[in-house]
């Protein structure tokens, strides 16, 4: 097998997870895509070394979030995330599959501080363990478990259903 046909090949595999991921830290499907692209066009160049990574896919994201922190860097500013309805809302591009979040959980995901989002993604939608992701980010494991337990925490406040007041629950 080829080089190029074993890169067609992860490429088609892991695409929609690395967007989904992308775009749940960085908030914009736009910029999301965009740093993907890049990330594969970097992976592809260079893929006689990223081939043999231990998970590739994690190379791709680590690279679309370097890039998106060179970008705010030359920048100078951060970049306002988009309107979140509006990221929420946005179906996906192209008809593809995979890459769409439900907008109430997108709309909450990107209501949590950049670390907890990055966290959740990587070890929600990507099933990474601990350490993968804490070697992904650049980060302690005890780190990861802290940012996750506070997501979920703040998801699960959000997200969970409420009783009305005066209702009773039934335990």
């Amino acid at each position: 097998m080829g080089t190029e046909l074993d890169f067609a090949e992860f490429y088609h595999r892991a695409k929609d997870d690395c967007l989904r991921t992308v775009l749940v830290s960085v908030g914009s499907q736009d910029r999301a895509q965009d740093l993907v692209d890049e990330a594969f066009a970097r992976a592809c160049a260079s893929w006689r070394t990223v081939g043999r990574h231990p998970a590739p896919a994690a190379w791709v994201i680590r690279t679309a979030l370097n890039a998106n922190i060179s970008r705010w860097r030359r920048r100078h500013r951060e970049v306002p995330v988009a309107d979140l309805e509006t990221v929420a809302d946005r179906p996906a591009a192209d008809g593809a599959t995979g890459s769409t979040v439900d907008p109430r959980i997108m709309a909450a995901l990107l209501r949590l501080p950049l670390r907890q989002r990055q966290v959740v993604a990587l070890r929600l939608f990507l099933d990474f363990d601990t350490g993968r992701t804490a070697e992904v980010l650049g980060v302690a494991p005890s780190t990861v478990k802290a940012h996750l337990a506070r997501a979920l925490a703040s998801l699960r406040d959000e997200l969970a259903p409420h009783p009305a007041a005066g209702e009773l629950t039934h335990d």
